[in-house]
C-alpha cells in the first residue's frame, strides 16, 4: 500500500489544522461558555470529559469531549456507546446529535495529538481485539487520528468490534488516497449532519 499517494505534506496539514482550529475556537467562544455553564448545572461530573485513546505510532493520549453521559467512574471492561445508550443524558443526546460534544477535540489538535481529518482514535482495549482479526489496522497509526474521518462519513459510528472492522476498510482507503481535496471533502461533510441533527 502506497501511503504517500498524493498525501499533503505534514507542514501544510499542520498549518491547516492549527489555522482552522484557532478560527473555530474563537468563533465558538459563546457556544463553549454556554455549554460549560449548562453542563455544570446538569449534574455531577466534570464539564470536559477525558478518556485515554491511542494516537500516532501507538502513543496514548487523552481525548477531550464535553461530558454527555451521567457521571460514573469507569471500572472493568470499557463499554462502547450505542445509539440508545441510557448512560447518555438528555443534554448529551442533543450535543451528540449536533456533534458539539466534540468541540473540545480542538484542544487535542492544538496539543499536536490529533488532526482535523484522520481515523478516529480508539481505546487500546478495542484496538487489541481489532488487530487480532485485521493486523492492517496498525497502518492507521502511521498518521494522526482525526476529529472526522472517511470512515465516519461513509459508515458512521461503530458500536461493536464487528462494526469497527467494517469501518476499517474506509479508513484504509483514506490512508491510501490522502490529498488536500479529500480532506476538504471530509471536512465539509459534517456540516450536513450538524444542520440535520443526525449525529450520535
Amino acid at each position: 500500500m502506497n501511503l504517500q499517494n498524493g498525501a499533503p505534506t505534514p507542514i501544510i496539514k499542520t498549518v491547516i489544522d492549527y489555522s482552522f482550529t484557532i478560527i473555530c475556537l474563537l468563533l465558538l467562544i459563546p457556544v463553549i461558555l454556554i455549554l460549560a455553564f449548562v453542563i455544570r448545572l446538569s449534574g455531577q461530573g466534570p464539564v470536559i470529559y477525558s478518556q485515554e485513546r491511542i494516537g500516532r505510532l501507538g502513543k496514548p493520549f487523552f481525548i477531550y469531549k464535553f461530558r454527555s453521559m451521567h457521571f460514573a467512574p469507569e471500572e472493568g471492561v470499557p463499554l462502547l456507546t450505542c445509539k440508545n445508550d441510557n448512560r447518555i443524558t438528555a443534554l448529551g443526546r442533543f450535543m451528540r446529535n449536533y456533534k458539539i460534544d466534540e468541540i473540545p477535540n480542538f484542544l487535542n489538535v492544538l496539543n499536536g495529538e490529533m488532526s482535523l481529518i484522520g481515523p478516529r482514535p480508539e481505546q487500546k482495549y478495542f484496538i487489541n481485539q481489532i488487530v487480532l482479526r485485521s493486523p492492517q489496522y496498525r497502518l492507521l497509526q502511521t498518521i494522526k487520528p482525526g476529529i472526522s474521518s472517511w470512515g465516519q462519513v461513509k459508515y458512521g459510528y461503530a458500536s461493536s468490534i464487528d462494526e469497527m472492522l467494517e469501518r476499517l476498510d474506509y479508513d484504509l482507503y483514506y490512508l491510501k488516497n490522502r490529498s488536500l481535496w479529500f480532506d476538504f471533502k471530509i471536512l465539509v461533510h459534517p456540516i450536513g449532519i450538524i444542520m440535520k441533527g443526525k449525529g450520535i
